[in-house]
C-alpha cells in the first residue's frame, strides 16, 4: 500500500469521525491528511508529507477557532425571540416604583418590569428585551 492510500484512508476516517461526532475541527484535520496525501503523490519524503500535514491542518483549525472566536455570538435564550414569545413586543408602563420597577398588565398576567442598566425608567411604550426569569427587561421605544 503506498503512502498516499494511507494518508487517503486516514482522511475518510477523520471526515468519517467529524460526521458522527460534529466536531468541525476533525474536518480541518482531514484537509491536513489530504494535503499530506497530495505531498505523497507529488513523491514528497515521508517529512514533508508529515509538515504538509501539520501546516495545512494546524493552519485551519487556528483559522477556524480564530474566526469563530471573532463572530458575534448568539443571544441567550432568554433574548431570542424563537424561544420566548414575549421578546419583541410591547408594554405600556404609567408609572415607575421607587426601586426601579413597574408593574404592567401583559397576555392577561400581572408582570415586574425592570429597565435596562444605564437608562433612566421613564413612563411610556417599551419594548421587551429579555426575559430575566420572572422579569420583563425593557428599553425605551
Amino acid at each position: 500500500m503506498t503512502e498516499s492510500t494511507l494518508w487517503w484512508l486516514l482522511a475518510g476516517g477523520a471526515v468519517a469521525a467529524e460526521l458522527l461526532t460534529g466536531t468541525f475541527f476533525l474536518l480541518m484535520i482531514a484537509f491536513g491528511m489530504a494535503a499530506g496525501a497530495l505531498a505523497a503523490q507529488a513523491g514528497a519524503g515521508t517529512v514533508a508529507q508529515l509538515l504538509a500535514a501539520a501546516v495545512i491542518g494546524g493552519g485551519a483549525v487556528v483559522t477556524c477557532y480564530l474566526v469563530k472566536k471573532r463572530r458575534p455570538s448568539d443571544p441567550s435564550a432568554r433574548a431570542d425571540r424563537s424561544v420566548n414569545l414575549d421578546v419583541g413586543e410591547t408594554v405600556l408602563i404609567k408609572e415607575w416604583n421607587v426601586d426601579g420597577t413597574a408593574t404592567v398588565r401583559h397576555r392577561g398576567a400581572n408582570w415586574t418590569v425592570i429597565s435596562r442598566a444605564g437608562s433612566s425608567p421613564t413612563p411610556g411604550l417599551h419594548r421587551i428585551a429579555e426575559l430575566v426569569g420572572s422579569r420583563l427587561l425593557v428599553d425605551k421605544i
